[in-house]
């Protein structure tokens, strides 16, 4: 039997990031269920959070970001077609058009023209910018894309659940930041 680690409310520790065994990101999960995943022995502390889980018998310090200790095969696919969450996951929930907080999508060829619900023509955006653009094409506007719309990776759809930013200490994991994370072995 666990012993009970969890002496104040555990929906205030926030959550975990978790790698897979070749330190690929897999998901986000609450610090509880990391902490079971560290006494069962599952994985091991990669990067320590603030504070400690305490028991009467231990206490370990509460988890940012956890490394499985048996690889997980990961699907590769990605739906052909583009959900709302999906969207906004890939686009950073920011707009494309004038990088303000996204509110809604937006078809970058307006179906009314043609244009179809698919990954490369959906775009987040705000209100105003979607209102703004409304049936009309980029040329018509004179606006640019600043990047090509593409169908998001895997770790962009899987990642945050909901949460709009990640913990400043898992970027050195996440690949969308662009940073390459040396193999510790």
């Amino acid at each position: 039997m666990l012993p009970n680690l969890f002496t104040h409310n555990a929906a205030t520790l926030g959550s975990a990031l978790v790698l897979n065994q070749s330190y690929e990101p897999l998901c986000v999960i609450p610090v509880k269920r990391a902490a079971v995943l560290l006494l069962t022995r599952k994985a091991e502390t990669v990067t320590p959070g603030d504070g400690f889980l305490r028991s009467e018998t231990m206490h370990i310090p509460v988890p940012s970001v956890v490394r499985l200790n048996r690889y997980v095969p990961i699907p590769r696919q990605v739906g052909s077609s583009p959900s709302r969450r999906g969207v906004f996951a890939r686009d950073d929930w920011r707009c494309v058009y004038c990088n303000a907080s996204a509110e809604t999508i937006d078809h970058v060829v307006p179906r009314s023209r043609g244009g179809t619900h698919t990954w490369d023509n959906v775009v987040a955006a705000c209100a105003p910018c979607n209102h703004r653009k409304s049936d009309k094409t980029l040329a018509e506007l004179g606006w640019r894309l600043p990047r090509v719309p593409r169908p998001p990776s895997g770790w962009q759809l899987r990642g945050f659940r909901g949460q709009r930013r990640p913990d400043p200490a898992w970027e050195a994991w996440l690949p969308r930041h662009g940073k390459e994370r040396a193999r510790l072995s």
